[in-house]
């Protein structure tokens, strides 16, 4: 009973920061903003999902692999971010800054 309320638990969290950062992402102004709320929010819920799912599993060969995903999640998807945000930055993607113009405008002085 009780593995099962803390499963329960670290699911409904990690199920709730995903959504969370889903909202950021259609929310939030340009690029680096939203892949800031889709690399936080995505690393925490996967961790929280993923902790989840080793309690219900118990100490097996299946909670060895939820680990093994969980590592590889964490090194790829802060370097993914990483990368895109230089990516946008070598291609003249600049950050949305308070008080400049719409940088949708092309009249607008870059």
């Amino acid at each position: 009973m009780i593995p099962d309320v803390i499963a329960a638990v670290f699911l409904i969290t990690g199920a709730l920061f995903c959504v969370i950062g889903t909202v950021g992402v259609l929310r939030f102004p340009d690029l680096f903003t939203r892949m800031h709320s889709a690399g936080i929010t995505d690393t925490l819920g996967a961790l929280l999902v993923l902790l989840g799912l080793t309690v219900l599993s118990g100490w097996s060969l299946a909670t060895a692999k939820l680990l093994f995903i969980l590592a590889f999640l964490w090194i790829t998807s802060p370097t993914v971010t990483h990368t895109l945000a230089q990516a946008a930055r070598h291609g003249r993607v600049f950050p949305l800054i308070a008080g400049e113009a719409d940088r949708d405008d092309p009249s607008s002085k870059r």
